[in-house]
């Protein structure tokens, strides 16, 4: 029987800072166009962080119950299922649950703003968070697909969504940041599964970084980064503030970077998995402030 602390830590909730900043961008996008809402903004968190506890807790029951999870093969957070601490039913409730919070928080968001296609787009979201590792056919054991869906959904859809909802308009500037935001989320994913490599080769899990091999994945990693300051800096449209915004962010992920690039492995990308999604969170803090204070 799994413990209270590892059921948080099978939460994964070094993951929830990543989903928090498309979300606050959008809220501060929507300030800067003076059009934000308490109660809509607290909503678009509430999907947020729900959706990514439900897509950590369906990976756990899906990697687990096809034996990818199992103790010896992984390294990293607590796997219920495939150190059999929880039983599949038990791990598949919480992951359903999770979801189901996050449907009904974004119908009722979808609903008050009357942004009736988001409701399409929510469910598409859901399903692909199910199957990058559910049903017979997982697509996040094909390279490269579950990078797009992750671009796609934690950081186009995240982010355009929050702002769609509270001032039903989407800046070009607000694309530019979406899509760094997206950039850092699949290189949250390549550190995890750079760090998972020899696991999912060994368990025939196809991951990009797979394909790619070990070396080459850790240069993508740079471009991942690379590419999202650019975004952000372009963001701010030339404003001073750029300037501050880019020499910040470019110390902090050139600390990340340092890290891949030399060669860690294993327990050691841990760390990096959380400073990526530190720097995620900032970066979105960031931009949000940003837009917020000097408007778009």
């Amino acid at each position: 029987m799994a413990t209270g602390s590892q059921w948080i830590e099978a939460a994964r909730p070094k993951t929830l800072p990543a989903s928090l900043a498309p979300v606050v961008m959008g809220i501060g996008a929507a300030i800067g166009l003076q059009q934000a809402s308490i109660g809509k903004s607290l909503l678009a968190l509430l999907v947020a962080l729900s959706f990514q506890v439900g897509v950590n807790f369906s990976n756990d029951y899906s990697d687990g119950i096809r034996g990818t999870d199992s103790s010896g093969k992984r390294v990293g957070p607590t796997r219920l299922t495939g150190q059999g601490l929880a039983t599949p039913k038990a791990v598949l409730a919480a992951a359903i649950s999770c979801y189901f919070l996050a449907a009904i928080s974004g119908l009722g968001l979808c609903i008050w703003s009357g942004s009736y296609l988001l409701i399409l787009l929510g469910a598409l979201a859901v399903l692909a968070a199910w199957f990058y590792t559910g049903g017979k056919h997982p697509y996040g054991y094909l390279p490269g697909i579950s990078e797009l869906m992750v671009f796609a959904f934690f950081g186009l859809l995240a982010t355009e969504g929050t702002i769609w909802v509270q001032t039903a308009s989407l800046p070009w500037r607000t694309w530019a940041a979406a899509s760094g935001i997206g950039l850092l989320s699949c290189a949250l994913l390549l550190v995890n599964n750079l760090r998972d490599i020899a696991g999912d080769r060994q368990s025939g899990k196809n991951t990009l970084a797979v394909k790619l091999g070990d070396k080459t994945s850790r240069y993508l990693f740079a471009i991942y980064l690379y590419g999202a300051l650019i975004l952000g800096v372009v963001s701010f449209n030339l404003r001073w503030i750029a300037i501050v915004f880019g020499v910040v962010m470019a110390i902090l992920m050139s600390l990340a970077m340092a890290t891949v690039l030399r060669g860690a492995s294993g327990k050691e990308l841990i760390k990096t998995l959380k400073q990526v999604g530190q720097i995620t969170l900032i970066y979105g803090v960031a931009i949000g402030l940003g837009w917020a204070y000097l408007g778009l």
